[in-house]
């Protein structure tokens, strides 16, 4: 069952002057997972818990249940045998290939201290990144250091950027291939319109994926 945008447009009215961003978002992601690509996400502080929160919703069942597919199943089936194949796909589920790049403590930590803390999301996309992925790079102001930076080594990379910040975009909104710029300033307002945007990109990338 494919998400209907228009439902998020329902719900917040004003979003939908930045509909178009939203949409072209969802073609980007959409490309490169069809390709098997990965989606990367950073952020500091609440955009950090919504990178995670992002890539929890795309690894698993969302609105949708991803049983583990057919392959899998069949594979599990041939290595182990019937029975505890089945169990152990019975507790699997299919999903979209993410990773938050806020989710490895002891490297931001190590490299923090050792290097330059503002490269920190930039390092780890330098190494696990690849042309033809995506990077949502989340900054309510548009002027984190390292946001900027993982977009800048994005761009060397051949990764298309996705910038989710508020109405002004700051120094990441002129780097960045993409920005949706929440229609508002204040950091608790623009952190607001993010959730529902980015539940509404998960949505729409599982209904194209596991929808039939």
């Amino acid at each position: 069952m494919a998400y209907d945008i228009s439902d998020l447009y329902k719900r917040y009215p004003e979003l939908k002057k930045i509909g178009y961003s939203i949409t072209d978002a969802f073609s980007i992601l959409k490309r490169t997972v069809s390709k098997d690509g990965i989606i990367f996400i950073c952020g500091n502080g609440g955009s950090a818990s919504d990178s995670e929160h992002i890539a929890g919703e795309l690894l698993k069942s969302f609105l949708i249940r991803r049983k583990a597919s057919g392959k899998v199943r069949k594979t599990a089936i041939k290595v182990f045998g019937e029975k505890e194949g089945r169990m152990i796909c019975d507790g699997l589920e299919d999903g979209i290939r993410a990773i938050s790049l806020n989710g490895h403590p002891s490297f931001a930590t190590a490299f923090a201290n050792d290097s330059s803390p503002s490269m920190v999301f930039a390092q780890q996309l330098h190494v696990l990144g690849r042309k033809g992925d995506v990077l949502i790079a989340i900054s309510t102001s548009g002027n984190a250091d390292n946001v900027l930076n993982a977009i800048k080594v994005a761009r060397i990379k051949g990764i298309t950027s996705i910038l989710l910040t508020g109405a002004l975009g700051g120094e990441c909104a002129k780097k960045a291939d993409l920005c949706i710029k929440a229609p508002a300033n204040e950091t608790y307002k623009i952190q607001e319109y993010h959730l529902p945007i980015y539940h509404a990109l998960c949505a729409m990338l599982e209904g194209e994926f596991y929808g039939s």
